[in-house]
């Protein structure tokens, strides 16, 4: 099982941080798209970022990311990358192409907030204003004229306009118990691969989904984010177990026990 320190007060403090967030972002002004449009977004940048720095081979499962040895050239690859991103209107491209562009922007955003205020132990330990439980309401980037905060990116146009739960699979909040930073920038055409590989990686990890006898410890994603998979903690389970591998499905699907969450904001390091 995964402990963390940050674990009793996380639940907490984010359904309260979310419940009085005022978004800046309006949901309908992202939803043009241009589906004639059959260009694409160059992300080549970030994917030699992710090629130099993102070790996905470590022993305990988890993508770790190597914040010390970024050199000030690839501090100035990203920095370029984020630029050309934010000049861009994302509604001038297909919808495919949208939904990655916001993941890849999210992702790399929170790259660069980690690089700015290195070294640090978590990213809660970030954020603007005193109390502040991490950066995510802090201003971010520019797209379209419009300020956007990370909030803004996940809360207010990816999920409501995709609709699709694989998206918490997706956006990386550079901690231990996220679900992994893809090892390649997400594409047009490689969507829904990194959508499906990341949905089984997580839930097939302990710190997604750990069952041991009769006691049950999920993701506390499942528990702030419940109603993207359904409307209660069954339709949860029921998209735990069409992702679970055979010995796991088979004990999701017959559990009637209690359900425990956690979450470990430990930076998702590699020393």
């Amino acid at each position: 099982m995964i402990l963390s320190q940050w674990a009793g007060k996380t639940l907490l403090v984010l359904t309260t941080l979310l419940s009085m967030h005022v978004f800046a972002a309006d949901t309908d002004d992202w939803r043009q798209s241009d589906e004639l449009n059959r260009s694409s977004i160059d992300h080549s940048r970030w994917n030699q970022v992710l090629a130099t720095y993102l070790d996905v081979n470590h022993a305990s499962g988890v993508h770790l990311f190597r914040y010390s040895d970024v050199t000030s050239e690839d501090h100035k690859k990203l920095s370029e990358y984020l630029h050309n991103l934010a000049e861009l209107d994302p509604r001038e491209f297909s919808r495919a192409e949208q939904k990655a562009y916001w993941i890849n922007l999210y992702n790399a955003l929170t790259v660069k907030l980690i690089l700015k205020h290195y070294p640090v132990e978590s990213i809660t330990d970030l954020g603007e204003t005193f109390f502040a439980f991490g950066p995510w309401d802090d201003d971010a980037v520019t797209v379209a004229g419009e300020e956007l905060t990370l909030n803004d990116i996940e809360h207010q146009i990816l999920r409501p306009i995709w609709q699709d739960p694989r998206i918490h699979y997706a956006v990386n909040c550079a901690s231990f118990s996220c679900p992994n930073l893809a090892s390649e920038a997400y594409t047009s055409t490689n969507l829904e691969r990194l959508l499906e590989q990341g949905a089984t990686s997580y839930i097939n990890h302990e710190r997604g989904v750990d069952l041991e006898g009769d006691e049950l410890v999920l993701s506390s994603i499942y528990k702030w984010y419940q109603e993207d998979f359904g409307k209660d903690e069954q339709d949860v389970l029921r998209h735990l177990s069409s992702y679970a591998r055979p010995d796991l499905k088979k004990a999701l699907e017959g559990f009637d026990g209690d359900i425990d969450y956690e979450y470990d904001w430990r930076l998702n390091e590699l020393k």
